[in-house]
């Protein structure tokens, strides 16, 4: 297939790009300029359908008058509070209606600004925990490989993304130790929902315990359904097992719900679709529809009980950031969950889940497709890598979909990842898949 050349635009040099292959980016732009519901338009005019909700974040679709008005409104009349020995209302307000949604007994909310500083928050809470209770040792970290929990020194160094953690391993956090992941193509490949095989793997926290000790292990910190390595699906009493053995050993259990919650999964948490509820969750994305950067750390009352009152007087938990709870970010996300309730947003992705699995796996049979699986309104499709040329074939998809079929999905290697808003209709979802089908077509 032959594309055009697009000439090198210098007003696009002075940014570097995050995550993004830079030099290929350039010399071939994709750029957004606007976006209402379930499209975006790039800057020559055409309508792309969102295969991907932004990233992974716009779960009531594109720019929601609620949401605007509340933000405009918000900059108008308080730009920006602090909020070290300083409050202002909608933090407060925004809290208290997260523990409406929040799975019983996590009833408290610290403030941040992206899942990366909620991950690190959340580490940091866990230390300052097991501080507060008399056990100090307890300061090593269990993560999972292939986890993602973001871009801090904390979050690489407990995340298993090879690539993200290689050019830093000298200065990670000493004290990590990583679970093997659940995905195995041998076994659990085109699974609709939770595969049957893998809740073994659990087990493995068992070998650490045996060879680190208990009692010096903080938390085990997973993505209930790991998104951003290709949509790793928990095998059906993997995570119960995992809540077993950490409430064994006397370890927290941290879910990192960046991805997984307001919705993706038809509740309003993963931890409630799954019924397994951890001591801490981390959340970022759908709190505010991404309209305002916002992140947050949600913790069971025992562990603000124990922090707060091991100090008797002064500040009891040296953290925080200066836009903690800030104020446009405050009235996004009360916008939001209000709109989310409104629109009964996540009974019906969990009413177009079974539509949603039929139509993604429509694609087994499909050219270089070697899996589908899916769970909620989530869909990981793996493609056969290239000899030699590992991730290619994704990223050609990718592009193909993109300029010619005028849709939005993304790559983590060589597999595809779909996570559409969550008001995408059954029509939306055929479109998706057709394109999606089409791009694989003209792919070699």
């Amino acid at each position: 297939m032959t594309t055009p050349t697009i000439a090198h635009d210098p007003a696009l040099d002075a940014l570097w790009m995050p995550f993004t292959a830079n030099k290929a980016f350039k010399a071939r732009p994709r750029l957004l300029v606007s976006a209402k519901d379930m499209h975006y338009q790039s800057d020559d005019g055409r309508q792309i359908l969102d295969g991907t909700a932004g990233l992974w974040c716009v779960n009531a679709g594109h720019s929601r008058a609620p949401i605007v008005e509340a933000i405009s409104k918000a900059a108008a009349t308080l730009d920006f509070a602090p909020a070290f020995q300083m409050g202002h209302p909608g933090s407060f307000q925004l809290a208290t209606k997260l523990k409406g949604i929040l799975p019983a007994g996590i009833d408290h909310v610290f403030f941040s600004n992206s899942g990366s500083e909620a991950v690190d928050s959340a580490l940091k809470i866990a230390m300052a925990y097991h501080i507060a209770r008399g056990e100090p040792q307890r300061s090593r970290f269990v993560g999972r490989l292939r986890g993602y929990h973001g871009v801090g020194f904390g979050g690489i160094s407990v995340g298993g993304i090879e690539p993200n953690k290689k050019p830093f391993a000298a200065q990670l956090l000493p004290g990590v130790d990583h679970l093997p992941h659940t995905h195995d193509l041998s076994q659990n490949a085109f699974s609709k929902g939770q595969p049957a095989w893998g809740a073994h793997l659990a087990d493995a926290l068992e070998e650490i315990v045996a060879t680190r000790g208990a009692d010096t292990i903080a938390a085990v910190i997973v993505e209930p359904m790991a998104g951003s390595t290709g949509v790793l699906i928990p095998p059906a009493g993997y995570l119960e097992r995992l809540r077993a053995l950490c409430d064994a050993h006397g370890i927290l259990l941290i879910f990192d719900e960046v991805i997984t919650g307001f919705g993706r999964l038809g509740t309003p948490f993963a931890a409630q679709a799954f019924n397994v509820i951890p001591d801490m969750i981390t959340l970022a994305k759908g709190v505010t529809n991404a309209a305002v950067p916002m992140g947050a750390t949600c913790v069971q009352g025992k562990i603000y009980d124990t922090v707060i009152n091991a100090t008797e007087q002064g500040i009891e938990f040296f953290h925080g950031y200066t836009y903690s709870g800030h104020p446009l970010a405050a009235a996004a996300g009360l916008a939001t969950l209000d709109l989310y309730a409104a629109e009964d947003t996540f009974a019906r992705a969990a009413a177009m889940a079974p539509y949603w699995e039929a139509a993604v796996h429509s694609l087994c049979g499909a050219p270089h497709v070697i899996d589908v699986r899916n769970l909620g309104i989530v869909a990981g499709v793996e493609l056969e890598a290239r000899a030699g040329r590992p991730g290619s074939r994704a990223y050609d998809v990718f592009v193909d979909c993109f300029f010619n079929q005028n849709l939005l999905v993304r790559v983590t290697g060589d597999i595809i990842a779909l996570s559409p808003p969550l008001i995408i209709s059954r029509a939306q979802i055929d479109e998706l898949v057709g394109k999606l089908r089409r791009a694989l077509d003209a792919t070699t």
